[in-house]
């Protein structure tokens, strides 16, 4: 990983181009990104642990270029998986969105497939890169789950990045890990800790009513727009 983090280029572009939304809906603030034609059904995007809605900017410039509406959101404060459950279905009636195709990587993954279980009428679409069906792996690996709204911010950050600093990465990689982790240091103590608190929260993921043909399963970011703007119509 480089030492100094340079602001891209292309991400300076797209904040001059893209407005950052943020509204209170009930005790939650959501903060988001919404490009493209309003008439479709929008593409959300959500991050993982480390990722917030600025990580999707390649995504949402490069598809809304091809006629899609993309919506990346930040994951609001929640702390188990179903206030996030009711918590997203509000933002989706404040926003007047009624049908979603929805892409999720690790973390946002696992939020997808919850919401698409339990609210499917909404869910048209699934795509899902480097996620999981349950929490139990990762309630084991982390025992200090009790006090993580008690632990310091440093503590959180250091367990969030725990491997995604690891390399060597080719540049382009590397270029994606530096931003990422340049976004972890924007997110605050409470974001982080009701992050991996849903990571541990019990659950897991049963049988979707989605067709096989609307899910799609990828393991390398690199490839999302290009898969997305092939297979969901």
């Amino acid at each position: 990983m480089k030492g100094l983090f340079s602001v891209p280029g292309d991400y300076i572009y797209f904040k001059s181009q893209v407005p950052l939304h943020k509204i209170p809906i009930g005790s939650k603030q959501w903060r988001y990104y919404d490009f493209g034609p309003k008439y479709v059904p929008p593409l959300i995007c959500l991050p993982g642990i480390a990722g917030t809605a600025d990580v999707y900017y390649k995504q949402i410039m490069s598809l809304s270029n091809k006629g899609y509406r993309v919506i990346s959101v930040d994951i609001p404060r929640v702390w188990n998986n179903n206030e996030w459950i009711q918590a997203f279905e509000k933002f989706l009636d404040a926003i007047d969105v009624h049908h979603i195709h929805l892409y999720g990587s690790s973390l946002g993954g696992f939020l997808a497939q919850l919401f698409a279980q339990h609210r499917p009428r909404r869910v048209k679409s699934l795509v899902l890169s480097n996620t999981f069906l349950e929490t139990s792996n990762f309630s084991a690996a982390m025992p200090w789950a009790p006090i993580v709204g008690w632990s310091p911010s440093f503590l959180l950050k250091r367990y969030v990045l725990t491997g995604i600093r690891d390399g060597p990465h080719e540049p382009f990689i590397a270029d994606s890990v530096d931003f990422v982790v340049a976004q972890v240091e924007t997110l605050s103590k409470d974001d982080l800790a009701s992050r991996l608190s849903l990571t541990v929260d019990s659950a897991s993921v049963g049988p979707l009513r989605l067709s096989d043909a609307f899910i799609t399963i990828m393991d390398k970011m690199r490839q999302f727009f290009v898969i997305y703007s092939k297979q969901i119509k």
